[in-house]
């Protein structure tokens, strides 16, 4: 059992959750992730693991739900499985992220665990830049959660009785794919058609435009969307559409762009303006065949 002082860490992420069910624990003062609202950093800064809280399962068993904070405002990380990013105890990869989007990240992935883990800890463990940052999860009761608080977005009354159900998607089979080639990402989608979608209301006259909204995020059209997400890869994806995507016709189409070799994961979030659902699909980017068949000195 670890000894020591356990410190609370409340990160702000817009929506909150009850029961400090959105707390990150650190291993001591040293650790705390400092923040001065004057100052902006784009890169170099290090990414803090967060625990969100633990969901009970029909069958007895737990899941454990984790998100992040990537404190640069524009640098994305790559941090592979591995001593700069596990799990602890048991395997340092339990499918967490590997590709680490700026800012909060909530409910990200999650870890189940055996009925009987009683109140053993579970660790996730992220160094990034020099520093090492933890996020302790434990089956706390004033840290369970329901997935429909997860759905709702973080909404403290998520309402069990609204009529409204999350949306389903699927993705469709993706062609093989080489990196810089477009590769066409489909996402099928259905929903109850709640809530009904409302117009964008026309702006007011002399109004200030607002700010652009981070890309990680982006404005959500009414209705039915998708937003697409790189989850796991050695490289950046490039997504056509930047923000979220119109369902029509029951799909969502874009276009991606590899950088580099390798294995990506995905995912997909179909919203429909209360609830959410996401789908993940691994896609493999085999090396360019072509650049192996140039002669030495007139590759580009």
């Amino acid at each position: 059992m670890r000894t020591g002082v356990r410190v609370v860490i409340c990160i702000l992420a817009g929506s909150l959750l009850a029961g400090g069910a959105r707390s990150a624990r650190a291993q001591g003062l040293s650790q705390l992730p400092t923040y001065n609202p004057q100052t902006q950093f784009s890169s170099g800064q290090d990414v803090v693991p967060v625990y969100e809280g633990w969901l009970r399962n029909a069958d007895g068993t737990f899941t454990f739900v984790f998100g992040y904070f990537n404190r640069n405002w524009k640098e994305e990380p790559v941090i592979p499985a591995g001593p700069d990013n596990k799990l602890e105890p048991g395997e340092p990869d339990r499918g967490q992220p590997t590709y680490f989007l700026p800012r909060r990240q909530p409910w990200v992935f999650r870890v189940r665990v055996p009925k009987d883990w009683g109140q053993q800890e579970l660790v996730w463990t992220i160094t990034a830049h020099g520093r090492t940052e933890k996020a302790y999860a434990q089956l706390v009761p004033e840290e369970e959660i329901l997935e429909r608080l997860i759905q709702t977005h973080g909404n403290l009354n998520p309402g069990e009785d609204d009529p409204n159900k999350p949306p389903s998607i699927t993705i469709a089979p993706v062609p093989p794919a080489e990196p810089t080639s477009p590769v066409p990402l489909t996402a099928l989608v259905s929903d109850d058609g709640l809530p009904k979608a409302r117009p964008v209301p026309a702006p007011r006259p002399g109004a200030i435009p607002q700010a652009q909204t981070n890309s990680a995020t982006g404005l959500r059209p009414p209705g039915l969307s998708v937003k697409w997400f790189e989850y796991r890869g050695p490289a950046r994806v490039i997504f056509d559409s930047a923000g979220p995507i119109a369902v029509s016709k029951g799909q969502a189409v874009t276009t991606a762009r590899f950088a580099a070799p390798g294995i990506y994961v995905l995912r997909a979030t179909a919203d429909d303006g209360a609830l959410s659902t996401s789908a993940d699909v691994t896609i493999t980017v085999k090396p360019d065949p072509s650049a192996s068949d140039k002669p030495e000195g007139k590759r580009e």
